[in-house]
């Protein structure tokens, strides 16, 4: 199984949003074909057909946990998860 799907299988399972580091899941984004644009802290990722950008920033290594939740959101309503 490739990076990308292990962190999106472990972004979907909900039990660590607080333990995604911010690499994997700015590489999952980009796997997915969403573009960023980064002004200072912020990391916006957009993607045609999707409504909602999803605005990230860093918290040490990892993820913020909210913003974790969010993308996890974007993946389920626009079924980005593969099933």
């Amino acid at each position: 199984m490739g990076k990308h799907k292990k962190v999106m299988e472990k972004i979907l399972r909900g039990t660590s949003d607080a333990n995604i580091g911010f690499d994997d899941i700015r590489g999952m984004l980009l796997y997915l074909g969403f573009d960023e644009r980064i002004r200072g802290s912020h990391h916006v990722y957009r993607k045609e057909g999707i409504e909602e950008k999803i605005n990230m920033q860093r918290a040490g290594s990892k993820a913020k946990p909210y913003q974790v939740r969010q993308v996890r959101d974007v993946l389920l309503k626009y079924h980005l998860a593969g099933e």
